[in-house]
């Protein structure tokens, strides 16, 4: 009997490690099929735990991701819708100027809000208040107006070919030669 329960201890033995074994087994095989969470501390931010930052799983960082795409894409999108007010009002100021020879005051009012505009697409583009010297400047209201035609236009098509993420230091150029030839043509418009 001894000889049979000495058998029975040696096969619940083997019987237990054979169970550990493949319990270990499992455990960690399990372990590296879980998806894994990347964890981000926001500075300053801590849990409730002491010094442990605060940890977002992997859908957070997606939604912030996906939220970040849809901000940019819209300031694109409103940069595009500038760039093409921009274009026509200053194509309406040109029109408005070949028929009376002169600037009213709505024609003024565009003017100001074409200078709003180059600036907002500036700005997008990376640009800041820098003043430009122009190589060429005009040297009367018409060369200055049909020089705004131009401009307007041109920074227009810039603005549209240039990409979502780009810092354009053509558009900003454009845009700073722009605003400089608008404080000219006020300078050509007479007092009163």
């Amino acid at each position: 009997m001894a000889e049979c329960t000495q058998k029975r201890v040696t096969r619940t033995v083997k019987v237990l490690c054979v169970l550990i074994m493949l319990l270990a087994f499992l455990t960690s095989a399990g372990a590296q099929n879980t998806p894994s969470q990347k964890t981000i501390s926001l500075d300053g931010d801590k849990s409730s735990t002491g010094d442990q930052p605060k940890e977002f799983s992997s859908l957070d960082e997606e939604m912030r991701a996906k939220r970040a795409i849809r901000f940019a894409e819209k300031e694109y999108q409103d940069n595009l819708e500038k760039a093409r007010d921009l274009s026509t009002l200053g194509a309406s100021i040109v029109a408005s100027f070949k028929q009376k020879n002169q600037l009213d005051r709505e024609d003024i009012r565009k003017l100001e809000k074409v200078e709003k505009l180059a600036k907002g697409i500036r700005s997008a583009a990376g640009g800041s208040e820098d003043n430009v010297e122009m190589e060429k400047p005009p040297r009367d209201l018409n060369s200055a107006i049909d020089m705004l035609a131009e401009l307007s236009k041109s920074l227009k098509e810039k603005v549209e070919k240039t990409p979502k993420h780009v810092i354009s230091a053509v558009v900003i150029d454009e845009s700073n030669v722009l605003l400089e030839l608008i404080r000219l043509v006020r300078t050509f418009q007479p007092k009163g």
